[in-house]
């Protein structure tokens, strides 16, 4: 799937970023689309939420599945949990080194 339409938070309306699901994932897909903005209501009142629930210091990110069209949290533990496998877009920059080197390697 391979698409450049972007999508919002309906909670605080920032752009969702593209996010690797962990390998072990029972979701069945590559990626989905996550909200990692630290001052998303649903994130910062998640926090309060689950230690009233659960007595759990965790909290959930609005999460986006474009191959199903579903919704629904994504847990974490800390404010850091899951930036790790953010897929960040590529700049102008690093976009024309790859064009360079795929041309570079089309001539040797």
């Amino acid at each position: 799937m391979e698409n450049n339409e972007k999508y919002y938070c309906p909670h605080c309306k920032s752009e969702l970023k593209k996010w690797l699901c962990p390998p072990e994932s029972s979701w069945g897909v590559e990626f989905q689309y996550v909200c990692f903005n630290d001052d998303c209501n649903y994130y910062v009142s998640g926090w309060e939420w689950m230690k009233v629930q659960y007595s759990v210091k965790a909290s959930y990110r609005h999460r986006f599945n474009p191959f199903n069209l579903e919704m629904g949290p994504l847990p974490v533990w800390s404010e850091n949990a899951h930036k790790n496998q953010i897929v960040e877009p590529f700049n102008q920059n690093q976009q024309e080194k790859i064009e360079n080197m795929n041309l570079v390697n089309k001539l040797v």
